[in-house]
This record gives C-alpha cells, sequence and structure tokens, in this order.
C-alpha cells in the first residue's frame, strides 16, 4: 500500500444512508459502491445517453473517473455537472477532488467550500479541504477539518487516515501513528495479511515478534533503523522482506535474522508491520534513531566498485573527476496501487531537467542510478554532460549501496535510491515535489531521519525549475571546494 496522502475519496452523490439504500442493483451507483468499477462506467454512459443533462450522474461518473485517473474527462464531466445543479454538494466535493489531483489548489478549495456552503457537515468535503491545504503546507488549518470529519465520521478510515497524515507532516508522531493505523482499513490498502497479535512496544522475552514488510522499497529501508530497538525489548526476532533487500539488510543488521518474501511465513507469537514499529516504540520527532546512517555496504562490493571507477577516470583524456555524482531522476510508477501511481507521477521527471547541472560540475562525472522504464534516457544525455551506466551491473541493493558508497553525492528524487544513499550517511540532495511526502516534514531543507539529506521542494506544483536551480547553485559552490586532479600519466 501508498505510504503517503491518500487520494480523495470519490462517491457516488447520494450523501444519505437511506438514499444509498435506495439506489436499484445494476446501477452506476451501486455498482461503484461494490468496486464493480468498469460496469459502473458502463452503466452511467447508458443513462447519459439517454440524458445527457443528468446533473447527478455527471458528477458520479466524473468521480468515477477521477478515481480511475482520467483527469481531463472527469473534470470536463464535473464542470457540467455543477454548472447544471450549483446546489449538488456531491458534485462540488467530487469537482474539487479531480482539481486537486491536478494540483490546482485554489480552484480545489474553491469547490470544497461551495460544498461546505451547502452542507457544512459533508464529511469527505471537509477531510479532502483539509487534504488540500496540507499539500500546500496549511498544515494547522488543514487540522481543524480533519479533526470535523473525523467528529462527523469516526468509523471512516479514509478520514481518519488522512488525519493521520497530516498530523506526521506536522511532526506530531505519537499522535500521528496511533491514527495511522487505520490506514489497514482503507479500501485503497493491501490489507494485514498476519493472524497474530498486533505488538504494541511490550517486552516479548520469551515469544517472536515478525516484523514484515510494508510498502514500497523505500518505506522499508527508512523504517529499517527500527529492527535494533525492537530487538532490545525481548526475544525472538524476524525480519521478513523482499528478496532485493535480503543482502543489504543481513551486512547492515548481522544480528538480525531475515526471511524472505518468497519464503512461507515462519511461526511467531506476535507481528508487526515496519511503518507501525514507531507507534509501538513511541518515537518522537527528537527520538529518531540512526539519522547519521545505519546502512553498512560490503566492503568487497565497494573494492569493485572503486576499480571500475578508476577505470572510468583512466578512460577520460582529460582529468580524474572532481566529483563523482550519482543521479535519479524517476521512480517506480506502482501501477498497481492507484494512490503510488499518482504519487509517482508528480515525484518523477526526466533526465533533462538535471541538463543545468552539466555545466555547474564540468569537470564531474555523473553516474546513473535510475533504474526502471526511464533508465535507458542515460544512453542520451543532456548536451555536456558526462553519464556513465554501469546499472546492468546492479542484481539487488547490496549492489546499489556499494556503487553509491564510492560516490561523492547523490542527487535524486524521491525514491528508494535516495533512502539508501542517506541511510549510508551519503550526502544526499533530493528533489521533492509540491505537495511532497508527509516524511520530509513542511517549510524544512533538513531531515531528522537524515543527517545527510537535504532537500530541495517545488515552489510550484508540477514545476522543476527552482528546485534544480537551486541544486544548480549549491553544485557550483561544492566544486569550488574540490580542485580537479590530473589524472596519472595525463596532462591536464
Amino acid at each position: 500500500m501508498p505510504h503517503d496522502a491518500f487520494p480523495p475519496a470519490s462517491g457516488p452523490s447520494s450523501g444519505a444512508t437511506a438514499q444509498r439504500r435506495a439506489d436499484p442493483e445494476g446501477s452506476g451507483e451501486a455498482l461503484q459502491r461494490a468496486g464493480r468499477l468498469q460496469e459502473a462506467e458502463q452503466a452511467y454512459r447508458a443513462v447519459l445517453a439517454d440524458n445527457p443533462d443528468d446533473a447527478r450522474t455527471l458528477s458520479n461518473y466524473g468521480g468515477l473517473l477521477c478515481t480511475l485517473g482520467a483527469f481531463d474527462a472527469a473534470y470536463e464531466l464535473l464542470a457540467r455537472a455543477v454548472a447544471l445543479d450549483p446546489a449538488l454538494t456531491d458534485g462540488w466535493s467530487n469537482f474539487g477532488n479531480v482539481l486537486l489531483q491536478t494540483q490546482r489548489y485554489d480552484e480545489a478549495i474553491a469547490a470544497y467550500r461551495n460544498c461546505l456552503q451547502r452542507n457544512p457537515v459533508h464529511p469527505l468535503a471537509l477531510s479532502n479541504l483539509g487534504l488540500a491545504l496540507d499539500h500546500r503546507g496549511e498544515h494547522e488549518l488543514a487540522q481543524k477539518f480533519h479533526q470535523v470529519a473525523v467528529a462527523l465520521t469516526p468509523e471512516n478510515a479514509q478520514t481518519r487516515t488522512n488525519h493521520a497524515l497530516s498530523l506526521l507532516a506536522q511532526g506530531k508522531y505519537l499522535e500521528g501513528f496511533r491514527e495511522y493505523e487505520w490506514r489497514w482499513t482503507t479500501f485503497d490498502s493491501r490489507r494485514n495479511a498476519m493472524s497474530a497479535p498486533l505488538w504494541n512496544g511490550e517486552d516479548f522475552r520469551g515469544r517472536t515478534l515478525l516484523i514484515h514488510t510494508e510498502g514500497g522499497f523505500g518505506d522499508m529501508i527508512q523504517f529499517s533503523r527500527f529492527f535494533p530497538c525492537a530487538a532490545e525489548r525481548g526475544g525472538r526476532t524476524l525480519i521478513r522482506a523482499r528478496r532485493e533487500l535480503l543482502t543489504l539488510f543481513r551486512h547492515s543488521f548481522p544480528d538480525q535474522t531475515f526471511v524472505s518474501e518468497e519464503d512461507e511465513i515462519p511461526p511467531h507469537d506476535l507481528q508487526c508491520p515496519a511503518l507501525s514499529l514507531p507507534r509501538a516504540l513511541g518515537t518522537t520527532l527528537t527520538t529518531i534513531p540512526s539519522a547519521g546512517g545505519f546502512l553498512r555496504a560490503d566492503p568487497d562490493k565497494m573494492s569493485f566498485w572503486r576499480g571500475l571507477l578508476q577505470d572510468d577516470a583512466m578512460k577520460d583524456g582529460r582529468r580524474v573527476p572532481s566529483l563523482r555524482v550519482g543521479l535519479v531522476w524517476a521512480g517506480a510508477p506502482h501501477r498497481e496501487i492507484r494512490a503510488a501511481e499518482l504519487a509517482d507521477r508528480r515525484r518523477s521527471t526526466d533526465l533533462a531537467t538535471f541538463a543545468p547541472l552539466a555545466d555547474a560540475a564540468p569537470d564531474a562525472v555523473f553516474y546513473s542510478l535510475q533504474l526502471g522504464e526511464r533508465a535507458g534516457q542515460a544512453g542520451e544525455p543532456p548536451a555536456g554532460m558526462r553519464l556513465i551506466d554501469h546499472t546492468s551491473l546492479l542484481r539487488d541493493f547490496s549492489d546499489t549501496a556499494a556503487l553509491i558508497g564510492t560516490l561523492d553525492l547523490v542527487i535524486s528524487v524521491d525514491t528508494s535510491t535516495a533512502h539508501i544513499a542517506a541511510g549510508l550517511g551519503k550526502p544526499v540532495w533530493m528533489l521533492s515535489r509540491y505537495d511532497q511526502c508527509w516524511r520530509w516534514l513542511s517549510g524544512r531543507t533538513d531531515s531528522p531521519w537524515y543527517d545527510s539529506l537535504r532537500l530541495y521542494q517545488q515552489t510550484r506544483p508540477l514545476d522543476w525549475s527552482d528546485p534544480m536551480h537551486r541544486v544548480r547553485a549549491d553544485l557550483c559552490a561544492l566544486v569550488e571546494t574540490r580542485p580537479s586532479v590530473t589524472a596519472p600519466g595525463r596532462s591536464a
């Protein structure tokens, strides 16, 4: 499941419970509530074919398309719905949602306010208005709306989780991580399949605690720092992780026992998802452990990479690089998880965005750390950038860690590679989207999670020009402190 702001809920426009029950079987509304989204889409189209000015159906269909990520089509339907029926509160709420997803925050807030002027106790509009304010960094004001939404619908996991993420973005970790447990009951989440009791931080001597994977690779890497803290409280700990992480984790935490997700779940008495560890351990903003680094690269693999990078330098007829910089410009799309896919669209960019770095550090050598769909862009780097791509040699995260261990700096968007580098204590300059993830807090360029991390957040949605301008200026300043070195046997 994603561990970012949840997408706004877009529900069929039948606000009262009695009205929900009145939706006939086979209607678009009933099918959408049952999660049969493709069938619901067909049902909505059939209604609109007969009555194209049915504002309620336009709203419902637009909300469904927003859920499916078809934002342009959703916008057209929802704008028409509220124009036809300005009193349609759910129409305004759904319209706010598509504006929020496309980062048109002022317009989204106006749409939610139009909804709330007509129905001040509309819980989804209240929660999603809070979400819009959170995305703009206005967390104190956002909290007022989250709190009302939770009071109105205390059993609604979506509003509770949005409230939790708002608290976490402010660094209110004790309350935020407690509230964050609601994530396991949201419609979008992959449920915790473990049946053993949840560990709440108590002493477990004489018993076995299973800590298991949650979220993406970056989540698991960031929260791996808590493995030793949990082990200090009791008997035996087992950590179940994805195969690609096992070698790195075993080298970094040699006192812990790791098992692969591909193996059967081992016997255990207690269980805890990785992102529930801070709640169990009572973590606060000032007690986050191991901010200086907690990962360890394999010395033998680092030796291999040092030799390969030295060969790279000898092939260059100019100079030994004054700086070796790793680059990552895109994350994994995670299309199987809607919220994660939508967040990835906003956090990722293309290699061309990094073009200003070439003239900022003309003697530097850049190394691609990019994997996945956009990795091929390394074959056509921006003009003037010497970019070397050895990613075909990376088999798992221990290889990535060893390569990063031989570099001077990593410049990355918000990906697992940034967590690897910062977890090693390597300097990381991270480009962060406008509506950045809760873990990076608000209004900060540093992070209590990683001493070596420097944040460059967008000042405008979807616009990387300002953060890249700041990265370029800092890279120029860094280069000035690192004079070039003439390669042996070569003239400068």
